[in-house]
C-alpha cells in the first residue's frame, strides 16, 4: 500500500502565521455579505410599505404646484381688477364722443346703408364705416378724421400700417390738444386662436369699440400684451412678434397721418352718388374698337 498523501495548506503571504486571522476574514465576508442581504430586503419591503401608506409621496412638489397655481389666479384676477378700473375711469370728452359713435354705428346699422363699394358697411366695408362715423363725428362738431399709420420694422417688430379714427379737441386751454382714439374693432386686435382661457376671459372685457384718450390706451395696451406673454409662457408657444408691446402701440400710438375728408371722398368717388367707372386698361379698349370696326357684336370681356 502507498502511503497516504498529505496535504500542506498553503498560506498566503499577506497573512500573518497565525490561522484564526484567516479565519476572522472568512467569518467577517459572510457577516458583511449577509448583512449587505438583509439591509436590501428591508430597503424593499420599506419602500413597498411606503408606497402602499402614503398617496402623496412629494408633498414639496404639490405644495409648489398649488403654489403656481394660486400666483396664476392672482395675476389673472389683478389683469382683471386692473382692466376694469382702466376701462370705468372716463372723462366727459370721452364720454361725448363715444355717444356720438354709439349713434352713427347703431343708425347705419338699422339703415343698412350700402357704401361706395357695393358692400353693407356693417360688416361688410370697414373703410367706409370709418368715414361714415367720422363724418358724423364732424357733423356733431367734432375735429375727426381718419388715421393712418405706418412704421418700419426693427429688430423686435416687423413693419405693418394701420387704420383708424381719432378726435383732436383743444377746447381746454389747461389741458392744451387732447387727442382721443377711436377703434371700431378694438376686441379682434388682441383676440389671438390658441389663447387659454383666462386670456380669453381677459380679452371678453374689452368694449367691441374703444374711446379713449392715449393715456388709456397705453394702460389698456400694457394689460393684455402682458396677458398675452402670460399666456405664451404656460402654454410654451412662441408668441409671435405681432403681439408684443411694441407692435401693439405702433398700431396707434406712432406719428400717424390725418386724412381729410375731401381726400377721402375724392379718392373712392364717396359722397357724389354714384361710384366710380372702372378703369379699363388700353388692352380692353383697342380690342372693343377692332371688334366694332370688323362688324362684330359686342362681347363681354372678363
Amino acid at each position: 500500500m502507498g502511503r497516504p498523501e498529505t496535504k500542506i495548506p498553503i498560506i498566503p503571504q499577506n497573512l500573518t502565521k497565525d490561522s484564526r486571522e484567516f479565519e476572522f476574514d472568512s467569518s467577517f465576508s459572510d457577516m458583511v455579505f449577509g448583512f449587505l442581504d438583509e439591509d436590501d430586503e428591508r430597503l424593499q419591503e420599506s419602500r413597498f410599505d411606503s408606497q402602499e401608506s402614503d398617496p402623496f409621496p412629494d408633498e414639496d412638489a404639490e405644495n409648489e404646484n398649488n403654489s403656481s397655481v394660486e400666483e396664476d389666479k392672482s395675476f389673472w384676477s389683478n389683469q382683471e381688477q386692473l382692466l376694469q378700473a382702466t376701462l370705468c375711469r372716463t372723462s366727459s370728452l370721452e364720454s361725448k364722443i363715444r355717444n356720438v359713435t354709439k349713434e352713427a354705428l347703431k343708425e347705419i346699422q338699422m339703415s343698412g346703408k350700402i357704401c361706395a363699394c357695393g358692400r353693407p358697411m356693417v360688416g361688410g366695408c370697414r373703410n367706409c364705416l370709418m368715414r361714415e362715423v367720422s363724418a358724423r363725428l364732424q357733423n356733431s362738431g367734432f375735429n375727426s378724421a381718419i388715421c393712418r399709420s405706418k412704421w418700419r420694422s426693427s429688430p423686435d417688430i416687423p413693419s405693418g400700417e394701420h387704420t383708424f379714427i381719432d378726435v383732436m379737441d383743444n377746447s381746454s386751454t389747461n389741458r392744451g390738444e387732447v387727442r382721443v382714439i377711436i377703434e371700431l374693432n378694438f376686441r379682434a386686435e388682441f383676440e389671438m386662436a390658441r389663447a387659454s382661457e383666462d386670456y380669453n376671459r381677459l380679452v371678453r372685457r374689452l368694449p367691441e369699440v374703444f374711446v379713449g384718450k392715449i393715456e388709456r390706451l397705453k394702460n389698456v395696451i400694457k394689460i393684455l400684451c402682458l396677458g398675452a406673454k402670460k399666456c405664451m409662457k404656460d402654454k410654451k408657444m412662441h408668441m409671435g412678434p405681432w403681439r408684443k408691446h411694441k407692435y401693439m402701440q405702433a398700431k396707434w400710438l406712432k406719428t400717424c397721418e390725418r386724412i381729410s375728408q375731401s381726400m377721402q371722398q375724392s379718392s373712392m368717388g364717396y359722397g357724389t352718388g354714384r361710384l366710380q367707372k372702372p378703369k379699363a386698361s388700353m388692352l380692353t379698349v383697342d380690342l372693343l374698337d377692332t371688334l366694332a370696326n370688323m362688324g362684330c357684336p359686342a362681347v363681354a370681356v372678363l
